[in-house]
């Protein structure tokens, strides 16, 4: 029970910008280009992608005390966390899509430097990172291409 417990201590703070309203009418304004995923794949998709974050974390801190983990963990952590929970508001509250797409490549390399900084601690850890990777790729190429198509 002490395990659950802690792994959904990790995991909720991922949906931290889900509280976030999505401005649906926003959204479908904009020119979107073909491979615009349907919008309910983005809530399973991220939702599954949080789970894998979230197992990835857990096992780190499973193996190593806080104070044995490194401060660039750390650091590398909160930066991506912060990069990906900055898309809702700059995205959908700004209505900004150029600082919507800045958080997707902040994300995007962030997840790159957490994939390295867990591969370090643990190997089989940073296996789990490796969906967010690569969806955080797709997410910056469609966050560019939202972008480039609705420049006025």
């Amino acid at each position: 029970m002490k395990a659950v417990l802690k792994f959904i201590i990790i995991l909720l703070p991922w949906f931290l910008s889900s509280l976030i309203p999505v401005d649906k009418i926003y959204y479908n304004s904009l020119n979107l280009p073909f491979f615009t995923p349907p919008q309910i794949a983005y809530g399973i998709i991220w939702s599954i992608l949080y789970i894998g974050i979230s197992i990835s974390i857990y096992q780190i801190i499973n193996t190593y005390t806080i104070k044995d983990i490194p401060k660039s963990y750390k650091y590398t952590l909160l930066l991506n966390f912060i990069a990906n929970q900055s898309f809702q508001p700059l995205f959908f509250t700004l209505k900004n899509p150029f600082l919507g797409f800045v958080s997707c490549i902040l994300t995007f390399i962030t997840s790159l430097f957490l994939y390295k900084e867990t591969r370090d601690l643990k190997e089989k850890s940073s296996k789990y990172l490796i969906p967010y990777i690569l969806f955080s790729l797709f997410a910056s190429l469609l966050s560019l291409s939202i972008y480039l198509l609705n420049i006025n």
